[in-house]
């Protein structure tokens, strides 16, 4: 969805005036690194030392010299370093707190129905995870990579100064496994980095969905079917990293056999050179700071292989977040209007989901008068949830117009639309908290009183009564849940604390057991009373005294009218409403034979 490499959005823009703090820690990183191969130079001059008065290694003077040099520039590399990650640090706990900051600024501008789209799990891994990235990179990889590009600069100049011939055998093997590491570090495994991490998000938002959806999963026993879209995702993950380690495993052999080759060129070589030297003392010298000195460099080519990696890692978690952050929020309108009603009008409006082959909703046009209960009906798939959801704009229509009193919803600002609108869905969210604040985060500003008439209004006083601190019970702690029927009756009080003109609902009776479905009956009509009210059911007796009945299939409104007219067509609703009545007439006949 989010093929996003030109984002124009780069990982230090979050640091702010913590910018140099990142620069300076490079800067650090890469002067300390520098300074980690002058103890090298140092032992090899007291290696030189001794040679030099062999076997008097007592007249040796300056042997404590370079161990004191060799010693302080190791301390000074080190004080050096963990300066560089302090800087770092301070600016990637910025960067990733930053980061974080925006997206979450940025999300609730969004509409809502972005988040139906992109699902819980893959949003909370991008503003968590991803933000958690950029930070270990900022952190350490970042100087590390710095260090490990500086080094080989002075690293190739040791090894040609003090003997070109030993200096170039010995760069021979690593050029060899620079060539292996390009290829594991090249821009087809930027493409892997970004399969491997939408794998990983597509597992990660199956996980959560799956665990969010136990409680229906159990309900109707379907545990196995359940599982298999979660279980698909993470067989898809175990086959990318299969066939990645697969891919990647001979170049890394190769890199791994090559780097760590050096000996194998160099000791032969050796063995040839000094037949053919002068003087074989000082080329023996020289090669006894080969064997110390190269190992290092195998340790740098190393530690570049895995910084480009991690670099790679983080370039691609700046993408995910730029693939919210570039979302586009709705448009608030530069003069808003207040609506002089709560009416609504469809006019002629068309909208189709992204990547969808044929619209949801083709031309419906409708309207709803002030007080009226207009029901939606059809085959699923039809577009009843899409009508709805372009009242409060979790979409913007693609053609057409969705009116509220009279005003364009898009010329609404969107705090008074939400102000206009009370939500009641199948799905009902409680938060970790009380059940006095889960009620109350409809309206934030209202009083425990105020909450509890709007409680017992839904039919609410019989949860209370058997909670342990009635209706202080925090949700969700020490084994205290709800059942789907009660914490839709929880979901009806926040609508009638909010009070707001028009009232949607989606299915709302749709996990209620019949006792708190005749519960929620009666929470519905002191809700709805006097209000615009637009319903969807799939249970027809629940609609079949609403003022307009309207029939939707493929996205096209087929009928409308009330019950008894569209009985006497004999169309689409007729044939639903005989289904219905012969899924309840089975329905009573299978519990009286249970019963019986």
């Amino acid at each position: 969805m989010y093929e996003r490499e030109k984002s124009h959005i780069k990982l230090l823009d979050f640091a702010g005036k913590y910018k140099p703090l990142t620069i300076l820690g490079c800067i650090l990183s890469g002067i300390s690194a520098t300074l980690t191969i002058i103890p090298f130079i140092c032992i090899w001059q007291v290696v030189r030392e001794i040679f030099a008065v062999m076997p008097n290694i007592s007249e040796a003077k300056n042997l404590a010299f370079y161990g004191w040099m060799a010693l302080l520039f190791s301390i000074a590399s080190i004080l050096i370093y963990f300066g560089a990650l302090m800087c770092t640090h301070k600016a990637a706990f910025r960067v990733a707190r930053n980061m974080r900051s925006q997206m979450l600024h940025h999300i609730v501008k969004l509409p809502l129905g972005y988040f139906d789209a992109e699902g819980s799990g893959k949003l909370r891994r991008i503003i968590d995870e991803s933000s958690g990235q950029t930070e270990a990179f900022l952190a350490h990889q970042l100087p590390d990579l710095a260090g490990a590009f500086v080094t080989p600069i002075a690293m190739l100049v040791l090894l040609l100064t003090f003997n070109w011939r030993l200096g170039l055998i010995s760069i021979f093997p690593m050029a060899i496994g620079f060539l292996f590491m390009s290829k594991m570090a090249g821009s087809s495994m930027k493409d892997k980095m970004r399969e491997y991490q939408n794998s990983l998000e597509d597992m990660n938002n199956e996980a959560v969905e799956y665990v969010r959806g136990i409680p229906i999963v159990k309900t109707f026993q379907q545990s196995i079917f359940s599982f298999k879209t979660f279980h698909d995702s993470i067989m898809r993950y175990k086959k990318w990293v299969v066939e990645y380690t697969i891919s990647f495993r001979m170049p890394m052999a190769c890199f791994t056999t090559s780097i760590n080759a050096v000996f194998a060129f160099l000791i032969p070589a050796g063995i040839l050179l000094i037949a053919s030297v002068v003087n074989y003392q000082a080329f023996l010298l020289d090669f006894i700071f080969y064997i110390l000195f190269t190992p290092f460099c195998t340790v740098m080519l190393t530690r570049i292989l895995f910084s480009s990696e991690n670099s790679m890692i983080a370039k691609d978690a700046v993408n995910r977040v730029a693939s919210i952050l570039n979302e586009k929020p709705l448009a608030e309108p530069q003069n808003p209007v207040i609506p002089k009603d709560a009416s609504i009008s469809f006019e002629h409006v068309s909208f189709s989901y992204a990547g969808a082959k044929s619209p949801a909703i083709d031309d419906v046009s409708f309207s709803i008068p002030l007080g009226a209960t207009v029901a939606l009906v059809g085959p699923s798939g039809g577009g009843k949830t899409t009508v709805a959801s372009l009242i409060p704009r979790f979409w913007d229509v693609d053609s057409g117009k969705v009116s509220i009193g009279g005003v364009d919803v898009k010329n609404i600002a969107t705090s008074d639309l939400m102000n206009y609108v009370s939500f009641v869905f199948q799905d009902t969210h409680l938060f970790k908290t009380s059940l006095l604040e889960n009620i109350r985060s409809s309206k934030p500003s209202a009083s425990k009183e105020e909450v509890m008439k709007a409680a017992k209004a839904a039919q609410c006083e019989e949860i209370f009564a058997k909670m342990p601190n009635g209706i202080d019970t925090v949700v969700g702690t020490k084994g205290v849940y709800l059942s789907g029927g009660e914490a839709q009756r929880i979901s009806l009080a926040r609508a009638i604390l909010k009070d707001a003109p028009i009232v949607l609902l989606d299915e709302a009776t749709a996990f209620a057991d019949p006792e708190n479905e005749h519960q929620i009956y009666i929470a519905f009509e002191k809700l709805t009373r006097g209000k615009t009210v637009l319903m969807i059911a799939h249970r027809l007796s629940t609609i079949k005294n609403a003022d307009c009945i309207m029939v939707l299939k493929n996205g096209k409104i087929v009928e409308q009218g009330v019950h008894d007219e569209l009985i006497a067509k004999g169309d689409l609703y007729a044939k639903m409403w005989k289904d219905y009545q012969s899924s309840i007439a089975w329905k009573v006949a299978k519990e009286v034979v249970y019963n019986g």
